[in-house]
């Protein structure tokens, strides 16, 4: 019966060593890349989202200097979503312009074709 306290005792060691969360640097990494990429798609600061992602970025830094590493990762995951999403909002947007130009150039042609005896 002496089994069942030791057992209990490492399953609290093991809970206890859970507690703690690394720090999630491979998170902000990521982070800072997707914002990276969201600018060089042509996401500005006109972008609510990445007005947003460069601001939780922030303040996962912040956390991470408080050694406060679940809200920093929790941060940095929302900063890099946000980023993401500025990024789709501009591609997005991009091909609609373009649509609206092939539409267009379609619709020239077809003036054109039906013009011709």
């Amino acid at each position: 019966m002496r089994i069942q306290p030791l057992f209990a005792a490492l399953a609290l060691l093991a809970l206890a060593g859970c507690a703690n969360d690394p720090a999630p640097n491979e998170q902000l990494r990521l982070s800072e890349q997707a914002l990276e990429q969201a600018k060089a798609v042509g996401a500005t600061d006109e972008v609510a989202e990445l007005k947003m992602a460069e601001g939780k970025l922030a303040r996962a830094r912040v956390n991470m200097s408080t050694e406060d590493y679940r809200d920093a990762r929790m941060r940095a995951e929302q900063a890099e979503l946000d980023a993401r999403l500025a990024e789709a909002r501009v591609l997005t947007s991009k091909s609609k312009e373009q649509l609206e130009l092939l539409q267009s150039r379609v619709t020239r042609l077809r003036k054109q074709l039906g013009e011709q005896p």
